[in-house]
């Protein structure tokens, strides 16, 4: 099937696109010729064009983004807001006018429609303040940030989400977007991603959604069913308790994300909801795929699907997790074109398109990082690192059966990008995943002052140099590289940094801490072939 392709960069930056294009480092194209074309469920019922071929205006506050809406002709002329620096409560006021309806304490997207929102220069960055969308439809959000948006606590802001929509939306594309928190509900923090109250026709692509108690929902209660036609794809969630999603009643297509740290659930499919899940990489997570915390059964069609260190809690009354052997109790008919990356380089695909900030680059459909089609932005070497793909996975497979070839990465290319990771133990909080996710906020430490993390391949892979990058407070005194394989030791030192050897093909790589002073830290544990 063909590929549905990104949301052109001209058609988001209009007809000022040279600020934008400068930003990205892309080059300026002509905006009147760019067409806007979305992925997912938010390309059907007539599509998703947000703002384009509206005015375009530049916004530095949450005040000017809610003057931009209020100043139009009226509330369905289209306007692009290009939005730079970072939207906090300290500058962001109600404005009040014919074509808009605002509030203080968010931005406010209500009885509103065709509006594009999206990051340009140095980044967009809404702190502590969330985007609501209610009763408005034809909405794009692309390469913003939005973080730490509490529901308790100080200041208030959007329930406590970061992007929300409820009551009649209807098209709405959100890509390229970071969502943060920094806890659960104890910590004053809600879901980063909710849908209720007849939501419909909303994609969710190349988004990173992490460090929160909730991922999002779709329907706020068994009986709020009418919110359906939802695509998540190439998202990463990492360190989500549960809830990627909760989906009550309607359809989900989710495809090609990569999920780290499911602490407690994952996709929670109930109410009569029916899941399509398609070739996505699950690692060091519990209860991935089911119907928990209710006896109202949700469905699911699988296939692809890479299990990586995931755990099963038993089946009871409240509790349907769909593993350890993962098989299809629905069928999802899906009505637009797609192609799967093969879930195996799902994790460095995921790591060098999703987020805020990265030049909206995609996946081409076969394992490889691009820019958006009318952009020509390079990629580093480690976005285009490739496992050459199988055929199109049609059966859930562990990390082990999945055929992969023998890694053939040029020098430069971390090999760690992709690869499974586990360890001797891990400290509360931290996971072994962390080590290879390409993010030096996070990390992984042993229970103790010793230990071991391991990088792993399905199939041998020539490494002949790592290197450590440890976290801030990290202490690390001697080590051994051993190929986990044979037990060979490859190297011994102390700390971290750089450590070559002989040239080893292995299908595993140890760090192993003989001896530290304090905590070790280590953020990621990069692998080379030279």
């Amino acid at each position: 099937m063909k590929r549905s392709v990104a949301l052109r960069l001209s058609a988001v930056l209009g007809v000022a696109g040279v600020a934008g294009a400068i930003a990205f480092g892309l080059p300026q194209h002509d905006a009147s010729a760019a067409e806007a074309t979305v992925t997912g469920f938010a390309s059907q019922n007539g599509g998703t064009t947000g703002g384009a071929g509206g005015a375009t205006v530049k916004a530095t506050t949450g005040t000017a983004i809610h003057n931009a809406l209020c100043t139009r002709a009226s509330s369905d002329t289209p306007i692009i807001i290009q939005v730079e620096g970072t939207i906090n409560h300290g500058n962001t006021s109600k404005v009040s006018g014919d074509s808009c309806n605002t509030a203080a304490d968010r931005i406010e997207l209500k009885e509103i429609s065709n509006v594009t929102i999206v990051g340009v220069g140095a980044g967009a960055t809404f702190d502590q303040l969330g985007i609501h969308i209610r009763d408005s439809s034809n909405i794009v959000i692309q390469n913003v940030t939005v973080q730490n948006v509490k529901k308790s606590g100080s200041p208030l802001s959007n329930g406590g989400d970061a992007i929300s929509m409820e009551s009649t939306v209807r098209n709405v594309w959100v890509d390229h977007a970071t969502l943060i928190a920094s806890g659960g509900e104890s910590e004053g923090f809600d879901g980063l991603f909710d849908m209720k109250d007849d939501t419909q026709y909303v994609t969710l692509s190349y988004s990173i959604l992490r460090d929160s108690g909730r991922g999002g929902l779709i329907g706020s209660s068994e009986s709020d069913t009418g919110n359906s036609f939802i695509t998540f794809h190439h998202n990463k969630y990492q360190n989500i308790d549960s809830r990627t999603p909760l989906l009550r009643g309607g359809v989900a297509h989710i495809y090609n994300n990569h999920y780290v740290s499911l602490n407690e659930s994952g996709i929670n499919s109930r109410a009569g909801a029916k899941a399509r899940v398609d070739g996505n990489y699950f690692e060091d997570s519990k209860d991935v795929l089911g119907t928990f915390y209710t006896d109202a059964a949700g469905y699911w069609q699988v296939s692809g699907n890479i299990l990586d260190n995931v755990t099963w809690s038993a089946k009871g009354t409240e509790n349907n997790p769909a593993g350890p052997d993962l098989v299809s109790t629905t069928s999802v008919t899906i009505p637009y074109a797609f192609t799967l990356d093969n879930a195996s380089c799902v994790p460095s695909i995921v790591a060098a398109t999703a987020g805020a900030g990265i030049g909206l680059k995609v996946s081409d459909g076969k394992c490889s990082a691009t820019a958006s089609p009318t952009a020509t932005a390079t990629v580093s070497p480690t976005a285009t690192a490739t496992v050459s793909p199988t055929a199109t996975a049609t059966a859930t497979v562990s990390p082990t059966a999945t055929a992969s070839p023998t890694a053939t990465a040029t020098s430069g290319v971390n090999l760690s990008i992709g690869a499974g990771a586990d360890g001797s133990s891990k400290a509360s909080g931290t996971s072994y995943g962390n080590v290879k996710d390409g993010n030096t906020a996070t990390y992984w430490s042993p229970n103790g002052a010793t230990g071991d993390i391991s990088i792993k391949w399905p199939a041998a892979t020539k490494v002949s140099r790592i290197t450590i990058v440890e976290a801030s407070g990290s202490s690390i005194g001697a080590y051994q590289v051993i190929n986990g394989a044979t037990g060979t030791v490859l190297a011994s030192g102390t700390g971290g940094g750089n450590v070559s050897f002989a040239a080893t093909s292995t299908t595993k790589l140890t760090f192993k801490i003989t001896s530290s002073s304090g905590t070790p830290r280590i953020a990621e544990f990069q692998t080379y072939a030279s």
